[in-house]
């Protein structure tokens, strides 16, 4: 449960695409791409740890929660179980972001090594402090501009620089935001869903735009996301098959309605379905630029 394994395919996205694209043009090691994906999946439980302990110690997580169930919550696991396992897993990333430059640069001392592993700290005391500490940043609403960051920026970017030792071309800034997009806006679906119980310690974006631009916002994310995703395709190599991400429109669409017609715990189908739904996408047009 404190896993929060439907959070997962969200992480992936970016960094799939990232490979993919990556791929197209550069012969790319499978231990890299295993290493790359392996860390992503460490980091983004990280996340999900600090996020549960954060909240629990500063009382946000109450019985009035909209949100599914977690591991304190439940009577599963107690605080001090919760912190040793925030260890294991910040030092399993590490040693796996450590596997992953190596394998991929064969060094770790190099520039690009020390960059990457600089890069890699960051994440990792991003995931880390944005429920936990003193002052984190996820209470102050700067939690989006984070997740644009590292699931959307970093995700596709990094990826793609772990695998070609280079960036391309400068488009890539496009699909790195756009996915940076629709990952703001599954925090903003959670933020949404969970804005009278949030409301009395906590401030997000959200919360600050009241329940209707929120979902305005929400809004356009989606369409600035898709955007971005057309233009990319268009512009780079243009062919039929690089628009084949399309078919997931209908998923994005049904998603919209759901946010403007529901609320609270019954917003919480809209979650996984955003996730999913960049999963598949990221997933289809990373293929379809890979094989065509």
């Amino acid at each position: 449960m404190s896993f929060r394994l439907r959070t997962l395919p969200l992480s992936l996205s970016g960094v799939i695409l990232g490979a993919c694209l990556a791929s197209e043009n550069h012969k790319v090691g499978g231990w890299t791409i295993l290493l790359l994906l392996l860390t992503t999946v460490f980091l983004q439980i990280l996340s999900n740890l600090s996020n549960e302990l954060g909240d629990v110690l500063k009382g946000t997580d109450t019985d009035d929660r909209q949100g599914p169930g977690y591991g304190i919550s439940e009577g599963s696991l107690s605080i001090g179980d919760m912190r040793r396992l925030i260890s294991v897993m910040a030092t399993l990333c590490a040693l796996s972001g450590c596997g992953m430059v190596w394998v991929s640069f064969g060094a770790l001392f190099c520039l690009k090594s020390v960059c990457l592993l600089a890069l890699g700290a960051l994440a990792i005391a991003a995931a880390i402090r944005y429920t936990l500490g003193p002052s984190p940043y996820g209470y102050r609403g700067l939690g989006d501009v984070a997740v644009f960051i590292f699931f959307g920026l970093v995700s596709v970017l990094g990826a793609y620089y772990v695998c070609a030792h280079t960036i391309s071309y400068p488009t890539l800034i496009l699909p790195a935001a756009a996915i940076g997009c629709f990952s703001v806006g599954v925090l903003n679906v959670n933020n949404i869903r969970d804005m009278r119980t949030d409301a009395a310690n906590r401030v997000t974006v959200a919360i600050k735009l009241g329940l209707r631009n929120a979902r305005i916002y929400q809004t356009a994310l989606i369409c600035l996301g898709w955007i971005l995703l057309l233009t990319f395709a268009a512009l780079h190599n243009p062919s039929p098959w690089h628009f084949l991400f399309t078919l997931t429109l209908p998923l994005y669409l049904v998603h919209l309605k759901g946010v403007w017609t529901r609320s609270e715990r019954a917003l919480d189908p809209m979650l996984p379905l955003l996730v999913m739904s960049t999963f598949i996408l990221s997933l289809i047009m990373g293929l379809s630029f890979l094989l065509s």
